[in-house]
């Protein structure tokens, strides 16, 4: 069992870990079971224990030491045989120095201990951990299984994730709501996650830098480079891989990845006028610009 040593106040937390007796305090009609009684012969799980107060810290102390405590409002000492787990994102230790963790039950606690790093000192962890959860996302969502391309996976592991797993999670959620398609491209992610495009203005028929941001010229102009989606420029390397992610819709898929690296391209060369951008490639502006927000 688990409990959020975080999410409770003082007394509610030591009723939720030892239980109590009918008229304990207030509210208390009849007897509650606690955590620790509940679990006997299990482990129980003390997320963020850091918060847990100085009362609190010390019947814990006493039920670790001796596998006993009694509920709040009552006499009758209990037995127990539990296991416990600690969890915190605080720095312990530096409690312990600061006298804000009790040291006797830090020793008590610290029979053996697991240190998770951050996401961001495991990036081999993203991969595995992002399929997954594109996998049980969209299948709570009842949609088919998507396919996290390998610069979609590039970007995911150059981001810093200051909000660690819960934040990769979210962030697969967003592109699970914005994929057209059977694929997550890098475009598909949270902004956060993708390099901040500059933002640009038209003068003569050019692209230039500008601090002023134009909404409509941002959604025409692909922030994208041949250099961001190297399978687009390989096209025996993206169908080999498309393949091999089982996807049954590859004229589609590869277009659109081609699209992206030839669009790219053509726009830069003729520095953002699309007129001359659609005569070199052969078709009519409206198709160019239609191509473009897609």
């Amino acid at each position: 069992m688990a409990i959020n040593c975080a999410a409770l106040s003082e007394s509610l937390l030591e009723s939720e870990l030892f239980g109590h007796e009918r008229g304990a305090f207030t509210g208390a009609d009849q007897r509650r079971i606690g955590k620790f009684e509940q679990v006997t012969g299990g482990t129980i799980l003390l997320d963020e224990v850091g918060d847990m107060s100085a009362a609190t810290q010390a019947k814990a102390l006493r039920l670790l030491q001796q596998q006993q405590f009694e509920r709040v409002g009552g006499n009758v000492t209990i037995q127990t045989d539990v296991r416990v787990i600690a969890a915190t994102n605080r720095n312990i230790v530096a409690m312990v120095e600061a006298g804000q963790f009790r040291r006797d039950l830090f020793y008590r606690l610290n029979v053996f201990t697991i240190h998770l790093p951050p996401l961001r000192d495991r990036r081999e962890d993203i991969p595995l951990l992002a399929t997954n959860f594109l996998r049980r996302l969209a299948q709570e969502a009842g949609q088919s299984p998507l396919i996290l391309m390998p610069d979609t996976i590039e970007r995911l592991q150059i981001h810093h994730w200051p909000g660690n797993v819960r934040e990769l999670e979210s962030a697969i959620k967003y592109s699970l709501a914005h994929a057209t398609g059977d694929i997550i491209t890098p475009d598909c992610l949270p902004t956060s996650c993708r390099p901040r495009p500059k933002n640009h203005v038209v003068v003569s028929g050019k692209i230039t830098d500008s601090p002023e941001h134009t909404d409509e010229l941002a959604e025409l102009i692909p922030a994208i480079s041949t250099e961001a989606y190297p399978e687009a420029t390989d096209v025996a390397r993206l169908t080999k891989h498309l393949l091999e992610s089982g996807s049954t819709n590859l004229y589609r898929e590869i277009g659109t990845f081609m699209d992206k690296a030839i669009l790219a391209v053509v726009m830069k060369h003729v520095a953002g006028n699309q007129q001359q951008a659609a005569e070199l490639l052969g078709i009519s502006r409206m198709t160019l610009r239609n191509k473009l927000r897609s």
